[in-house]
């Protein structure tokens, strides 16, 4: 594997295809639009500051920027796979709107090129038919931050040639993760198994009337020593996805994911992303 797209340039996608290129692979990273492009190269910038904040190992040294060098942006769906060896999905967790888009890719992608989802929440199997080659498609699950919580979840179906699945973990080692090889498939992987439940039970508390994020939040932190809260966690995830998981939940979960769009979502309130969700960036604490 070369050539690799990332189609979706958002808070996770932008990380994908900019950890991808600092391991030195050629990168076409996909959005919608000019716009949705134009956010991304100051993702990508942005990315490349924080790789030398955080001190990753060659970033200060022409790393990040050499990263910045091997991304190409394409607004255009089968430009940007026409030469892939895989493909990354990474767009909104909305079902119709990834299977559409596999639709697309199964005829624009070469033969041989693999697909993998990032989708956080939905089974592999729902998108497989929609891909044109099961055999070839599996999931790929990044966490937030990947250059420091590398940790890359690998999932296949029933389908799933073995040898692609092995290839597509000794590509996550390449681009310095940890490869978690999933044993079958499971909603939420390993990952958000355990952290969605936690961030459910917050929402309910902020639903409820029980507490506000702060104290919701300072609770978490003071009694575990966590670093952050649920609600700093939705604010880095983004409030987009955090409401389209919601949406899918039972009756509570239904009522949270109308209080996000109402007071932040409508806002034009998303999270990190949009410098306010939840807190107001970048935080003096």
């Amino acid at each position: 594997m070369k050539n690799i797209t990332v189609l979706g340039t958002g808070v996770l996608g932008s990380q994908i295809a900019f950890q991808t290129a600092f391991h030195g692979f050629d990168v076409v990273a996909y959005d919608i639009d000019q716009p949705a492009l134009d956010r991304a190269s100051e993702r990508f910038q942005g990315l490349a500051a924080r790789y030398e904040a955080d001190g990753v190992a060659g970033a200060a040294d022409g790393g990040a920027a050499a990263a910045i060098q091997r991304i190409r942006l394409s607004s255009d769906l089968t430009d940007a796979v026409s030469a892939a060896d895989l493909v990354i999905e990474a767009v909104p967790e909305n079902l119709e709107l990834k299977q559409s888009i596999y639709r697309t890719i199964a005829d624009a992608a070469p033969a041989a090129t693999v697909f993998a989802t990032n989708s956080s929440t939905l089974l592999p199997s729902a998108l497989s038919a929609s891909t044109g080659r099961p055999d070839r498609f599996l999931a790929l699950h990044f966490a937030n931050e990947i250059w420091s919580h590398n940790t890359a979840e690998v999932m296949g179906t029933p389908a799933t040639d073995p040898a692609v699945y092995e290839q597509v973990v000794a590509f996550a080692g390449q681009i310095g993760m940890v490869p978690i090889e999933i044993k079958k498939e499971k909603a939420g992987y390993l990952l958000n198994s355990l952290l969605v439940p936690f961030l459910q039970a917050a929402g309910e508390l902020l639903v409820d009337g029980i507490a506000e994020p702060e104290a919701i939040d300072a609770t978490w932190r003071i009694g575990t020593g966590a670093p952050a809260g649920p609600f700093e966690i939705y604010d880095i995830v983004g409030l987009t996805t955090a409401y389209n998981i919601s949406r899918m939940g039972d009756a509570k979960q239904q009522a949270f994911a109308d209080l996000i769009k109402e007071r932040y979502i409508d806002q034009g309130k998303l999270g990190v992303a949009t410098g306010e969700g939840f807190y107001t960036y970048p935080r003096s604490n």
